[in-house]
């Protein structure tokens, strides 16, 4: 992936894992990945300042950050949002965000195949989104009950990534499951956003990508 940017500081707590990156001219500088399925807003200011260190890069020298959007964990993609909103607004940087079902495709790669991404959402459905062999959407995110998936997506052979993979498995035995992280990794998340980005170009704050309410309720009225 090309792109006129120079140094991008990226990371993720939409879902069971933390993780930062620094990429630069088409190479990461530094990187953290650590699965959790909770504890990301202790762990990530300490991780991002370890990427920094490791990278001998400081707070002057990062171009963009990148940060996920979801879908995901209600909690950890306000851990992430709200560290990047921060950071941006302090360090007068761009902020760009990147979907966690297309950073786990990326991840994937391409292939002879439409790849189906499918994400925990710790209830019966699963977060998905449908790609076609050459990485393109063939779908919008969705929540979307394990049996019905078929609606959804394309005949023939098909590949499937994510955490919520073993899910899908007894539906699609025949599928092509591939061995890549579950979760989006920042290193490929900085590396989307590196791509997309323009200098010059203006963007809003990245907001968060809800597919259902949170799993809280409003306590009852007095």
């Amino acid at each position: 992936m090309e792109s006129l940017m120079t140094t991008v500081l990226a990371f993720d707590t939409a879902t069971t894992a933390c993780s930062a990156a620094l990429w630069r001219d088409g190479r990461i500088l530094s990187r953290r990945f650590e699965s959790m399925p909770r504890g990301q807003s202790e762990a990530l200011v300490p991780m991002i300042l370890a990427v920094l260190a490791e990278a001998g890069i400081d707070w002057p020298d990062i171009d963009l950050l990148a940060v996920t959007v979801g879908p995901g964990a209600f909690t950890g993609l306000r851990i992430g949002l709200a560290t990047a909103r921060g950071m941006a607004l302090a360090a007068n940087r761009p902020c760009l965000g990147i979907g966690t079902l297309e950073a786990v495709a990326a991840a994937a790669g391409l292939g002879a195949s439409p790849l189906l991404v499918a994400l925990e959402t710790k209830r019966a459905d699963l977060y998905v989104q449908v790609f076609a062999a050459d990485g393109s959407p063939l779908s919008e995110p969705m929540a979307v009950p394990p049996e019905n998936l078929p609606a959804h997506l394309p005949p023939g052979p098909l590949r499937v990534a994510g955490d919520a993979a073993e899910r899908v498995r007894s539906l699609y035995p025949e599928a092509v499951f591939l061995a890549v992280p579950g979760e989006p990794d920042a290193a490929i998340v900085a590396a989307l956003a590196a791509a997309r980005w323009r200098p010059g170009a203006t963007a809003p704050p990245p907001a968060p990508l809800y597919l259902r309410p949170p799993d809280v309720s409003m306590p009852p009225a007095p």
